[in-house]
């Protein structure tokens, strides 16, 4: 579901874009996804760095843009296991394309997902995973 713009009451798997050099934060949320921006929002006003893509922002001079611009809906779901696997999944697809703001030191080898993303032509926005 990607680029799928659906953010009252939805919740599961984001990503949110660095508007100036297009790095990718990837995160999970059981609340809404509007709720999750707005906590990235207001850390990024108040030079907070609880948030790592709001310290990305700070740290590297980066402007805010609004959330249509920046977030994408990767997976809707409400499921705790699934958004544990998609989101290491895509935080692992996206450090292997050294394009992710997310922690790297949390990313460990993972067989099941190298086969995913060489596989799947669809990039890693497969509905069947």
């Amino acid at each position: 579901m990607p680029g799928n713009k659906t953010w009252d009451d939805k919740s599961g798997i984001y990503q949110l874009t660095c508007p100036n050099c297009k790095k990718t934060y990837t995160g999970q949320m059981g609340r809404p996804f509007k709720v999750r921006f707005q906590d990235n929002l207001r850390d990024f006003k108040y030079g907070n760095n609880k948030s790592k893509f709001a310290q990305h922002l700070l740290e590297n001079r980066h402007a805010i843009s609004p959330m249509e611009n920046i977030m994408d809906i990767i997976h809707i779901t409400n499921n705790a296991k699934m958004m544990d696997t998609l989101e290491r999944f895509y935080i692992y697809k996206e450090t292997k394309s050294n394009n992710q703001i997310n922690d790297k030191l949390t990313v460990k080898a993972n067989a099941i997902f190298e086969t995913v993303i060489h596989k799947d032509p669809y990039g890693g926005h497969s509905n069947s995973l």
